[in-house]
């Protein structure tokens, strides 16, 4: 396992890591979206008959690397 041993994989390693943050900037911006699309239409529905912010708020669960942040607990 590349996160067991990370001298011999490191730059599998590193390329997780980069994965990981990625996706926490990516939840960032998400965040970010939600709370303006709020500000600035309010509960109507959104762009491509999405729910707006219902559905955004829904996306903010998302993960987009699971097994990346599950590896953690099994360390």
């Amino acid at each position: 396992m590349v996160s067991a041993d990370t001298t011999q994989y490191w730059t599998l390693y590193e390329l997780a890591e980069k994965l990981v943050d990625l996706e926490d900037y990516f939840r960032r911006w998400r965040f970010n979206h939600v709370t303006t699309v709020e500000r600035v239409i309010g509960f109507k529905r959104g762009t491509g008959g999405t729910s707006g912010v219902d559905y955004l708020k829904r996306m903010l669960e998302v993960e987009l690397f699971p097994e990346l942040w599950r590896v953690r607990t099994v360390l």
